[in-house]
């Protein structure tokens, strides 16, 4: 019989829990590490580029929640590890909703074990590139009023949806399905104004390409924009992750020269 630490010898690796070992989290497994331990050996800001974007997603939910938004629609979750937007934002109000998705079943699976007993938090499994499926999850729709503002998270996760035609008309359908007063938040990576030796980004697409089943693709600040066509953008707009309302708690890793954040934030309002 094969034991639980056998089979998660055999898990392959995935951008979610890669990305939980850049951030110092223990939901990872063996694959992972060494993958997240491949990518660090060409990139090794990797870690710092997680935390970086990850304290763009707290201060943007925070700033939500004081807003008044009581629901919230994290997609491309990974795993709420400590200090993840249903921790930050029921802090400020307790009656705050949050659904968590991911395509990772493993994934999904922690983030419900971390969830246990917080009856206003749930996670589900949903892929990004099938928005009708989220919309109509029995879970999502048990949880969440979409007839009430939303804040709609998609953070550092449509860089693995490469297929332009599929990330903007996935964006666009859960665009549609937020009432007024919602807002979207997002990051990306993106090499604009960004020194990248381009061995070391062939290299880094080309780990993922094989180790998991999540591709990469960055995109332009330009095409990053294009998301938020439509919407009002709040102060300061599209802009480097660590400049986006910079709080005295932040990682200051990129302090000195933002762009080598390498990846894009803004939040936008649905009017």
């Amino acid at each position: 019989m094969v034991g639980a630490s056998d089979e998660n010898e055999a898990k392959p690796a995935t951008a979610a829990r890669i990305y939980d070992y850049y951030l110092g989290g223990t939901h990872n497994f063996p694959a992972d590490r060494e993958a997240a331990e491949a990518m660090m050996r060409v990139l090794p800001l990797g870690p710092q580029l997680a935390r970086t974007n990850r304290a763009f997603l707290r201060r943007a939910v925070r700033h939500l929640a004081e807003s008044g938004v009581r629901q919230f629609l994290d997609v491309g979750s990974g795993i709420p590890t400590v200090g993840n937007v249903h921790e930050i934002v029921q802090q400020i109000a307790p009656e705050t909703r949050v659904v968590y998705v991911d395509i990772d079943p493993v994934a999904v699976a922690e983030s419900e074990e971390i969830l246990k007993g917080n009856e206003l938090a749930t996670a589900v499994h949903g892929d990004l590139r099938d928005p009708a499926s989220i919309l109509g999850h029995p879970q999502v729709n048990a949880l969440l009023d979409l007839d009430r503002p939303v804040g709609l998270l998609l953070a550092a996760v449509l860089h693995f949806v490469p297929d332009d035609d599929v990330a903007y008309g996935a964006v666009d359908r859960l665009r549609a399905a937020l009432a007024p007063g919602s807002h979207l938040v997002m990051s990306h990576a993106t090499t604009d104004e960004v020194r990248h030796d381009q061995d070391e980004l062939d290299v880094a697409h080309d780990i993922y390409r094989r180790r998991t089943t999540t591709p990469l693709g960055l995109r332009s600040r330009s095409q990053f924009e294009r998301f938020f066509a439509g919407l009002e953008l709040v102060e300061p707009g599209v802009v480097w992750l660590p400049l986006w309302r910079p709080a005295p708690d932040d990682p200051q890793y990129f302090a000195d020269d933002p762009r080598r954040s390498a990846g894009l934030g803004a939040v936008g309002r649905v009017s």
